[in-house]
């Protein structure tokens, strides 16, 4: 073991044998290079293998490793142990929601309102294959590709307190996936998607409080993209009031 050690608070919960969850301290190896997904791997290599987390590239992709971290949502792959040595580390599964295991939580509230958002491009009709691809500009794509960042890490709706209050709130990554698609240049499902977006439930069940964006791991700024729904959604109840005529 090295010289030097720093100990890793970790919440457990084994639903099967545990009435509540508790927290277990584990003293391991401090390497100045180790973030917190090095140290949850030594636990589970060399301590304890009943650890469960999840994780998956190690490159802050594929958005598996979020967890709340002295308090607040981290991807365990880029926070680094050095930031808080010598200070005991505390690991905790994201807020918000149910927790199945250790760090594992339930994430299928999120899955199923991320489907009813339609994630993908709706088109009325689809390109031959003669006839090609659909063509986009530079600028168009600029429009929207800030938003096509999101790793669906699940760190935004950790932060958000209207989700903890509101668990009928579609929250952050959901509402600014449904504004990448709407502002997609080839994409002709917005009519269908507002209808979700511009309920209760969708883009006003949101306060503003930003902290969203602030836990985004790859600056998406899911609370920029929500104030535009909101704009938008405004737009279109105006000119139906207005325009009572031009309504399909």
């Amino acid at each position: 073991m090295a010289e030097k050690t720093i100990e890793i608070e970790v919440l457990r919960y084994d639903p099967e044998k545990d009435a509540e969850p508790y927290f277990q301290t584990f003293t391991v190896p401090y390497v100045e290079h180790w973030v917190v997904l090095d140290a949850l791997t030594y636990i589970k290599d060399e301590i304890d293998q009943s650890l469960t987390f999840r994780w998956s590239c190690h490159m802050a992709v594929c958005g598996s490793c979020g967890y709340n971290i002295d308090g607040e949502p981290h991807l365990g792959c880029k926070t680094f142990i050095r930031d808080f040595y010598p200070n005991k580390v505390r690991v905790e599964p994201l807020a918000n929601f149910p927790i199945e295991r250790d760090l594992v939580v339930v994430q299928d509230d999120f899955i199923e309102k991320f489907a009813d958002i339609k994630p993908y491009i709706i088109r009325e009709r689809h390109n031959t294959v003669d006839e090609g691809t659909y063509k986009q500009s530079r600028a168009e794509l600029i429009k929207f590709k800030q938003y096509t960042m999101c790793i669906n890490c699940l760190l935004c709706y950790s932060a958000c307190p209207q989700y903890g209050l509101n668990p009928e709130f579609y929250g952050p990554a959901s509402l600014s996936l449904a504004h990448r698609y709407n502002m997609d240049s080839r994409d002709e499902g917005r009519e269908e998607r507002m209808e979700v977006l511009a309920a209760e439930e969708g883009v006003w069940g949101c306060t503003f409080v930003g902290a969203c964006s602030r836990a985004c791991p790859k600056d998406v700024d899911p609370a920029g993209a929500i104030q535009q729904i909101k704009i938008a959604a405004t737009s279109d109840w105006m000119k139906e009031k207005l325009m009572p005529w031009g309504k399909k």
